[in-house]
């Protein structure tokens, strides 16, 4: 019971029980900035290079769904695509984030 918990306050706390999300299109001041090639890219024919990469914009496609890095240590966070540490988005713990959420939902729904 005590891990279930603990797990559900990291999962309310990315969701952005804290006052700010770090699921993109998700919850209170999400991020719109994510270091992610593909949806900072304008559409095509457009040239997506590194100069897009530099530019003080929200992303052009939105990733719904996608946990970014999050906070640092101290609670710090900065939603830029240059800020790839807290702010890239990445397999591993975007694997780990839905795997918990699916397992939290499980347990709801079975009543647990």
């Amino acid at each position: 019971e005590e891990y279930r918990h603990w797990a559900m306050c990291q999962i309310h706390y990315a969701l952005g029980d804290g006052g700010h999300s770090f699921v993109v299109g998700y919850g209170d001041n999400p991020p719109t900035s994510p270091h992610h090639r593909s949806s900072s890219c304008p559409n095509p024919p457009a040239l997506c290079d590194m100069n897009v990469l530099h530019l003080p914009t929200e992303n052009v496609h939105t990733l719904y769904g996608a946990l970014v890095g999050g906070p640092g240590s101290s609670d710090n966070y900065k939603d830029s695509r240059e800020n790839y540490v807290n702010n890239e988005v990445a397999n591993d713990y975007n694997a780990g984030f839905q795997t918990a959420v699916a397992g939290l939902l499980h347990l709801c729904v079975k009543g647990e």
